[in-house]
């Protein structure tokens, strides 16, 4: 008994009919000493940056990056919400990459055997000790298979995701905690933030879904003779191996190099932006991590590598995009605050809306102005999401993970080839991209869902006036009414009858007393009956309750006006 509450402490959890359900301490062999070992270690990084005197946006940024690559993700998310953090720190952090020192060559062979259960030479004829690149979440070696096959081999270092567990239940108990003591005072849901890391942990760390995505991938780049991925090797791909063709190529990083090979920079710029673009708005899965790295220019081809993190964009949010990009060129506001409600699948606030579009003409005044050169989508992006969070409007995840691609692509072609305006190239495209009868079968296929939902919601509003009416002729029938914006009229009223029955029992009070005192009723006190002289005094009391309430309601209600 004591070992099962024991165990029930430490974190397991009984179903209904006793069987032991795993939990998550127990799937990553957490433990509390473990937890306080990691948030000791954490606490003695954030000592040597001595943050009790302050932290300056690049001081935040190295801590950051030594506290390891769960912290390093929370800063490129804290880097896109300016909402949370100044402008200034958050460009800071948009330069974080997640670069570490090399696990040894042993590791690598250790962990690859771990994986297949058998020798890595019965697989590999050759692996290049010497990494390609190391990052606190992987490492990359070149190698030959035993059937000649040129490949790249990604290795997952070993315990990773076990640290990056640790520190989300460490940042769990935080997030509780500080619900728990500012609950009202809180502007952003740190539990949700927390949930979202989590969640991008999982997707990075499956080694399976990136191989999954290469080969997605690969097959929507099949029309474009300009583009092109990787080809991942199914059968040696595990949770914590990517097994892919070797790219030899130049990185968009080195410019010079390119251009010393005859590569035109702008095209290469357009015709990324031009496939991105698709890659949002006609196929709706997309490379959501585009920085300079994860671009190579091989044989006259754009090759994009390193898909753990992609997006995903249905039907509808695709066409409400499109529909966003035209409202803001066409400075409709109202077409762009339909199109951020359908978004969320949130009905407008009666009393909000109005608000929402003057402070979406805000935004439509400054942008759509803008000269497509000249947009900041950074800038328009942040403006929007913060508007949406103003007004209680929740954007999909989906969408966040686009703005922030599109940001990092942004800043790629800032950096490297600013001749290329993206903005401009993406409406091109966006009204380029579909041919009529493709148009046309996509609107015919919207018209009758729409027509089947709307022939449904008849037939329920039929068969529902058809009870209205049942209950009506019966007189069973009852109506709930609210006049928005009545409130202040009706609480007028509701004074003024308050007053007028007051005012009646008062006079009711004068004429009773007087008729009591002319019958000369005993006892008599001041020469008046006892009955008439209370009834004299409460009369008084009420008139001068009556006055008075006119007199401090109407200075409050004057008051309010001049505040207004």
């Amino acid at each position: 008994m004591d070992s099962q509450l024991d165990g029930y402490q430490n974190g397991e959890e009984f179903s209904l009919f006793g069987r032991r359900r795993e939990t998550f301490a127990q799937r990553y062999h957490l433990t509390r000493r473990g937890k306080a070992k990691r948030l000791s270690q954490i606490l003695r990084i954030m000592s040597q940056f001595d943050i009790t005197k302050g932290l300056t946006p690049r001081k935040m940024r190295l801590m950051l990056e030594a506290l390891g690559p769960t912290f390093v993700k929370v800063g490129q998310m804290l880097s896109m919400r300016s909402e949370i953090l100044p402008q200034q720190y958050c460009d800071e952090l948009a330069k974080l990459r997640a670069d570490a020192d090399p696990m040894p060559y042993q590791t690598v062979v250790e962990t690859l055997e771990q994986e297949y259960k058998r020798p890595v030479d019965e697989i590999f004829a050759d692996i290049d000790p010497k990494p390609l690149g190391s990052a606190s979440l992987a490492q990359v070696h070149r190698a030959i298979l035993v059937t000649g096959e040129d490949v790249a081999v990604k290795v997952q270092r070993p315990g990773v995701r076990q640290t990056m567990a640790q520190d989300v239940s460490i940042m769990r108990s935080i997030a509780k905690a500080a619900t728990k003591l500012g609950s009202s005072m809180q502007v952003v849901d740190l539990g949700g933030v927390v949930e979202e890391l989590w969640d991008t942990f999982e997707d990075e760390t499956d080694f399976l879904k990136e191989a999954q995505h290469l080969a997605e991938f690969k097959r929507f780049c099949e029309p474009f003779r300009y583009m092109d991925c990787p080809k991942p090797y199914m059968d040696l791909c595990t949770q914590h191996v990517v097994v892919m063709d070797y790219i030899e190529g130049i990185s968009l990083n080195h410019t010079d190099k390119l251009i010393a090979e005859g590569y035109d920079l702008k095209e290469i710029g357009t015709k990324l932006v031009d496939n991105y673009a698709a890659q949002i708005l006609d196929n709706g899965f997309f490379h959501a991590d585009p920085h300079p790295g994860n671009v190579i220019i091989s044989g006259g081809k754009i090759v994009l590598i390193d898909l753990g993190m992609v997006g995903r964009l249905d039907r509808k949010t695709r066409g409400l995009l499109r529909q966003m990009i035209f409202a803001v060129g066409k400075q409709d506001s109202p077409a762009l605050a339909d199109g951020l409600l359908r978004f969320a699948d949130v009905q407008p606030d009666s009393e909000d809306y109005p608000h929402l579009l003057r402070d979406l003409d805000v935004i439509v005044e400054e942008y759509g102005k803008v000269d497509l050169a000249d947009l900041n989508v950074a800038e328009f992006a942040m403006a929007l999401t913060n508007l949406a969070q103003r007004h209680g409007i929740e954007v999909p995840s989906t969408v966040t993970t686009m703005s922030r691609a599109l940001v990092t692509l942004e800043g790629l072609l800032d950096e490297f080839i600013p001749d290329v305006n993206m903005i401009e190239i993406i409406t091109d495209h966006a009204t380029r991209s579909k041919r009529l009868d493709e148009v046309a079968k996509d609107e015919i296929k919207t018209l009758s869902i729409e027509g089947n939902k709307a022939l449904h919601g008849s037939l329920d509003a039929l068969a529902e006036s058809k009870i209205a009416m049942r209950m009506l002729t019966r007189g069973q029938l009852r109506m709930n009414m609210e006049i928005v914006g009545s409130e202040e009229p009706l609480k007028q009223i509701s004074d003024m009858t308050n007053r007028l029955t007051m005012a009646l029992i008062v006079v009711g009070l004068f004429v009773g007393s007087s008729i009591v005192y002319y019958a000369g009723m005993k006892p008599i006190v001041f020469g008046i009956p006892v009955v008439g002289f209370m009834g004299y005094v409460i009369a008084f009391i009420l008139s001068v309750w009556i006055v008075f309430d006119i007199y401090f309601k109407g200075r409050k209600a004057k008051k309010a006006a001049k505040n207004k």
